[in-house]
């Protein structure tokens, strides 16, 4: 992907401004997985005022449930889940500090409205393609909520993660 830019995470908001729509970035850095369960208890400590996992405004979430990893490898199956299904959530994340988001899928009139008013982006990976997202990841840590199984939040180490920026 020679026409790639690489964004190197936590990025902050004035990279996150330079981003253009369709551009297709490498990511490097730490990237948070959560799915549905995971944001539903996110955003219920955000609202009793409770810490959370991670640092919202330094973080990249994933919308993933990773499998368990393989012998020899980082982790399993990764790839995106439907974004739509966090829209729920979102906003008020992002009203918290997050400004990276990772899917597929639209997002609802609501959600993009709150990812361009707070600059932050969401970019969107490719559906179908578990074994070559799998293959960027070089370390995994379970962080929170292992009672999810696969919808915990774990903690990536990704390099040259593909993604094309959706909404900016």
């Amino acid at each position: 992907m020679d026409n790639s830019v690489k964004l190197y995470l936590p990025t902050d908001a004035a990279h996150i401004q330079t981003l253009k729509p369709n551009t297709v970035v490498q990511i490097y850095g730490t990237l948070y997985t959560a799915r549905d369960q995971a944001h539903k208890r996110i955003a219920q400590a955000l609202k009793n005022g409770e810490s959370l996992p991670f640092d919202l405004h330094t973080a990249a979430i994933y919308y993933c449930g990773p499998t368990p990893a393989p012998r020899g490898k980082a982790i399993g199956s990764c790839g995106p889940t439907t974004s739509g299904r966090m829209d729920a959530y979102t906003p008020l994340l992002i009203e918290h500090g997050l400004r990276v988001m990772i899917g597929k899928g639209v997002r609802n009139a609501q959600t993009v409205e709150s990812i361009r008013s707070h600059g932050a982006v969401y970019l969107t990976a490719i559906g179908g393609a578990a074994a070559l997202y799998q293959s960027r990841v070089t370390a995994c840590e379970l962080i929170a909520y292992p009672d999810l199984g696969c919808e915990a939040v774990c903690k990536l180490t990704v390099e040259n993660f593909p993604a094309v920026v959706s909404v900016v």
